[in-house]
């Protein structure tokens, strides 16, 4: 059986107008050099994915979102961070190619969009009634591999501020996966860094923001030098995942590349 392609962008903090930046970055213009990159360096994705933050606190940035991705013709799947305005995400992108949240299944895999949003905080929270509605997904669709994106870290970064507003019920939602052995990975946005680690079976990605990043294992808030990123997946019919971080910048472009 064929792999599946992903690509996954995420914490875009795009605005209304374009041409504003945010901590010296473009967020567009970066947005549109990661989407640029991504389309010439991986030919026939199945899917994108949108992890969250699309916009910074402006709705009016949804527009955005639309123009550059509301032609593809192939899925565009979405959560919300803890910059976006859920109910005016979800009107907005109430239209093909967009998908906000829920599950779908993809030859013989299993993706899933959780919620973590949670109101007046930079932490997340997915809840009860998600959680068991994860819980029953994952049951009904035992026979598929299964990739969970979120916006929230589900695990510690090792970062002193970044971890008190991580996803606030991790041990809940770290226990219905436990539940699940046909759970192969978790990925998220948020921390504006790169980690790919495993951890009880279960393979744990953070990805790039696709404008600047934070320092890892830093006590306080402080941003990193690396450029823009965004990460790729083959998603393999025996459960296997190949996943590469891509690093822009003006000259050139390196990334790491791993598998298992």
């Amino acid at each position: 059986m064929q792999s599946i392609r992903l690509v996954q962008f995420t914490d875009p903090h795009l605005v209304d107008d374009p041409a504003d930046s945010l901590r010296g970055i473009n967020t567009l213009a970066s947005l549109r050099h990661a989407m640029a990159h991504a389309a010439a360096r991986f030919e026939a994705a199945d899917g994108i994915v949108l992890s969250g933050d699309l916009v910074h606190d402006d709705a009016a940035g949804y527009r955005h979102v639309v123009n550059e991705f509301g032609h593809l013709k192939l899925p565009v799947y979405c959560v919300p961070g803890n910059h976006d305005l859920p109910e005016q995400m979800r009107v907005a992108l109430a239209r093909t190619p967009f998908q906000v949240g829920g599950h779908d299944v993809v030859g013989n895999w299993l993706l899933i969009l959780l919620d973590s949003y949670a109101p007046n905080t930079a932490g997340g929270r997915i809840g009860a009634e998600q959680l068991q509605t994860l819980h029953r997904t994952l049951e009904l669709h035992a026979d598929k591999h299964a990739l969970v994106f979120l916006h929230h870290h589900p695990i510690k970064m090792r970062s002193e501020w970044l971890d008190t507003v991580g996803l606030q019920d991790a041990d809940e939602f770290r226990a219905v996966i436990a539940r699940h052995k046909n759970v192969r990975g978790i990925a998220w946005g948020h921390v504006h860094q790169s980690l790919d680690l495993f951890s009880g079976g279960v393979r744990y990605m953070a990805t790039p923001s696709t404008c600047s990043q934070f320092k890892p294992l830093s006590a306080d808030f402080a941003l990193d030098n690396k450029p823009p990123g965004y990460r790729t997946f083959e998603l393999m019919a025996d459960g296997t995942i190949a996943t590469e971080v891509v690093w822009l910048d003006n000259a050139a472009c390196s990334s790491h590349a791993s598998a298992a």
